[in-house]
């Protein structure tokens, strides 16, 4: 490895060369893989070398594509993506060359799925069945074994061949090789399981493989499982004796993988504290000389140059973070971190969309997997926009139409942008919102957004100063149900809690268990200062300190609810259902190990001096039950109403009006359409 003449003035390891076998990357930012799910039709192969090509442009080290499979028996869903014949071979070299065209370095991650795939066909090392997934596999044979090892070999040969720079062997997350590296799924007594060295066969015999049928100064990188975080998984022993492997019989770098889909240790959401699993990559050092790349929950360039300069981590992987900003690399370099989209790891509109087979894109650039279809060119002709409401759909459109060279002005009728961002921000684990904020109050900045905030406009003074055209984004109010004493002094908005608008008392009644309900619960249940150091968070959660306990898992301890919490709703059945895909079971069990009352199926029947009193009743409406909650207050989170005053006086005078965000639809709040439907209006006006 070579450094650069001058280092990098802001972030000077960061912004290094480093060496991966044959290959020289011109810097340390490693954009990690994810499946988008452009990677499965072969209709969408232009759009993912598209998706590539802008974060080459945007500067990342090394872009690592989202997980190929190597045989049919390993694919992640029926007809995904994979490298298996000569074929695929030319689908993947318009991949290749798009990413070479905008100056970029693409490496091919291997996938086999194993029990995880979402397919009538899959195979498994064990007999127990994945929970994730609903179709039963066929447990391996000998001759199954030996057929996956070498189409691992087969499809290292042909991403080479379609111009891939590098591939990377896919061995954590649970997938088929992890599945045969633990206990956990692995049941075997055969040569392929049992010991730590029969379970470990299975990833030697593919690395050597993989070199058997690659030139030496290729480079074959590992994904490697170092904190499997499941009962009966490895030991740090065992981590480190694959590691040692790996580097011995050809493997150029590990990728460091935390966690598998089924963990009850959350790995990914924003609640994770930034950098939290980096210890695990650096215990490595002492282990392999080839060079450490450290993943989850790395998001700015600050938090990954301490990593680097503590000099035990070679790279940094960013997947998600390299989704919501492509340009993170070239701004982190050019010292204009500052303006960088941080992604704030909400999930909602990747993980979430991955697991259910939506395309993947994200919540803070909806642009991201859309590159050739929402485009934010130069306008064709200038006009005046005026944008009204300064939450996140409000935002997205002033600045993406600035962005576009139109003028725009901003109206807010509070003190501050942000509007429901700024109180998720106050949830513990949603502190990450703030990013999201200082990002689009430095846009507006940058672009010359007129930001005019205590302004409440009317329409007379819109369609006085003769806008072209007027974008409300006027978000929504928190709706107040039809329940007798709704305003008595012990209810209150949510709004009004998390702002800390009023004091709140120690035993609550929150009403409502949509996502709302859910935040404020948890916001209810810790102190002022909600959020959790690492050490207290692996507490919380059961992280185990001893690394020869198998997974590193233990009983969680939680700190102790501050306040007595009744979380209450209308429907029967569990709470919590409509929650996100891939953080709604974190939400869950956070709510449930603070000791927080759940209450379904209730009829609100009024709020007075005694408290919060309730009903509830059979399928024939008759009252089988009453119950009385004796409460100091009573939180209202039961859901939102447009704020919509200016439509009709807009829309009769003939100004150009567009409606976006809460104002449009007021259903549980989704700032993913709110970012989206702000930034599809600026792009349509032309």
């Amino acid at each position: 490895m070579t450094a650069p003449t001058t280092p990098n003035p802001h972030y000077p390891k960061l912004f290094e060369p480093l060496t991966i076998g044959g290959l020289t990357l011109p810097n340390r930012i490693v954009m990690g893989s994810m499946h988008t799910g452009l990677e499965d039709r072969l209709w969408d192969t232009d759009k993912l070398g598209a998706y590539y090509a802008e974060r080459a442009r945007g500067g990342a080290g090394l872009i690592i594509t989202g997980g190929f499979g190597v045989s049919r028996t390993g694919l992640l869903v029926p007809f995904a993506g994979k490298i298996t014949n000569r074929i695929d071979v030319e689908r993947h070299r318009r991949i290749t060359r798009a990413v070479h065209q905008a100056d970029g370095l693409v490496a091919m991650q291997l996938i086999h799925a194993g029990r995880y795939g979402y397919t009538p066909f899959k195979v498994a090392p064990g007999k127990d069945p994945s929970p994730i997934h609903p179709f039963k596999h066929i447990r391996m044979n000998e001759r199954m074994i030996w057929h996956v090892i070498r189409t691992f070999g087969q499809a290292a040969e042909l991403a080479r061949r379609a111009g891939y720079d590098a591939v990377e062997i896919m061995g954590g997350e649970g997938y088929l090789i992890n599945q045969f590296l633990c206990d956990h799924t692995n049941d075997r007594t055969d040569q392929w399981g049992g010991s730590t060295e029969n379970r470990q066969r299975f990833l030697v015999e593919i690395i050597k493989e993989i070199r058997r049928q690659v030139p030496r100064d290729f480079p074959v990188i590992l994904r490697q499982s170092i904190a499997d975080f499941v009962r009966k998984g490895q030991t740090w022993d065992e981590v480190a004796e694959m590691a040692r492997k790996a580097e011995e019989y050809g493997v150029d770098a590990i990728n460091t993988d935390i966690g598998w889909h089924e963990a009850q240790v959350p790995t990914i959401v924003t609640s994770v504290p930034r950098a939290a699993f980096v210890k695990y990559t650096e215990r490595l050092r002492d282990v392999v000389s080839i060079p450490l790349i450290a993943s989850n929950r790395i998001n700015t360039p600050e938090v990954a140059e301490e990593i680097l300069v503590r000099g035990k981590v070679d790279a940094i992987s960013m997947a998600r973070p390299m989704l919501a900003d492509p340009e993170l690399p070239n701004k982190a370099k050019a010292g204009h971190a500052d303006e960088i989209n941080t992604c704030i790891a909400c999930n909602q509109a990747c993980l979430d969309h991955a697991f259910v087979g939506k395309k993947v894109s994200c919540l803070l650039n909806p642009r991201a997997g859309r590159e050739t279809t929402l485009t934010l060119g130069p306008t064709r002709r200038a006009q005046r926009i005026a944008v009204i409401g300064a939450g996140p759909a409000g935002l997205s459109a002033a600045v993406s139409a600035a962005q576009r060279g139109h003028t725009v002005d901003l109206f807010e009728a509070g003190p501050a942008i942000g509007g429901q961002f700024s109180i998720a921000a106050r949830i513990p684990g949603k502190e990450e919102f703030s990013e999201t904020v200082r990002y689009y109050t430095r846009q507006l900045d940058l672009q010359d957004v007129t930001v005019h905030l205590n302004t409440r406009v009317t329409a007379e003074e819109i369609i006085e100063q003769r806008f072209d055209h007027v974008i409300i984004a006027t978000g929504v109010t928190p709706r107040r149900p039809d329940i007798p004493g709704v305003d008595h002094p012990m209810v209150m908005s949510y709004a009004d809690a998390v702002l800390g608008h009023r004091e709140v008392g120690k035993r609550v009644a929150v009403i409502g268990a949509g996502g709302i309900g859910f935040d404020v619960t948890e916001f209810l249940t810790v102190d002022e200062s909600p959020t959790l150091n690492l050490k207290e968070w692996e507490q919380e959660w059961g992280v185990s300190e001893d690394l020869s306990r198998p997974g590193f898992v233990t009983k969680p301890r939680p700190l102790p609810a501050t306040r007595e919490v009744y979380l209450v709703q209308r429907k029967s059945g569990r709470q919590g259902k409509g929650l996100g895909k891939t953080s709604g079971w974190v939400h869950r069990a956070g709510v449930k190990m603070k000791g927080v009352e759940q209450i379904s199926g209730a009829t609100y029947d009024r709020i007075d001096d005694a408290g919060l009193h309730l009903s509830f009743r059979d399928e024939e409406g008759n009252i089988t039950d009453t119950r009385i909650l004796e409460v100091d207050n009573v939180v209202i989170c039961a859901g939102q109403e447009s704020v919509r005053d200016l439509v009709d006086p807009l829309t009769v005078a003939g100004v150009r009006t567009h409606i976006v965000g809460g104002a449009d639809v007021a259903a549980e709040l989704d700032a993913k359409r709110a970012i989206r439907q702000g930034t599809e209006v600026a792009a349509g006006i032309n």
